[in-house]
């Protein structure tokens, strides 16, 4: 695959959410981005969990209300992430392997980007990549 690592397709700013974080609130944010799913930080910018429609929809479904509901409660506790360097290949395995739409990118620890499938695609289509095919 190419010599691309994730700091390179990686998506920046990244929004986030902190664990206190209203679920509605998340809702909203996530039915005006472009996005289906958020990271849940700390003060210090360490992931603890990962927010994401599929997350709200089943507490909808079990009848809660999200007003009722913070970003802890409804979070995936056990976030996959991946660091600034690791490979497009590697990248690709994980989301296979683990099912998953986006990937939270951490540098030192800290949240720095966000990858979705989108992007990974994007990267063997786009023109300006076409050199590493």
């Amino acid at each position: 695959m190419k010599d691309l690592k994730a700091k390179d397709i990686m998506t920046r700013p990244v929004v986030s959410a902190r664990k206190n974080a209203s679920a509605r609130d998340i809702a909203m944010q996530l039915l005006s981005g472009l996005y289906s799913g958020m990271p849940v930080t700390d003060e210090d910018g360490k992931v603890l969990g990962v927010v994401t429609e599929f997350d709200l929809l089943g507490r909808v479904f079990m009848e809660e209300e999200l007003v009722k509901l913070t970003a802890g409660d409804v979070m995936t506790k056990t976030p996959v992430t991946v660091d600034v360097s690791t490979s497009l290949n590697d990248l690709l395995k994980t989301m296979m392997e683990n099912n998953i739409v986006r990937l939270p990118v951490t540098e030192e620890g800290r949240l720095v980007g966000v990858i979705a499938r989108c992007d990974i695609l994007r990267a063997f289509i786009e023109p300006e990549f076409a050199t590493y095919w």
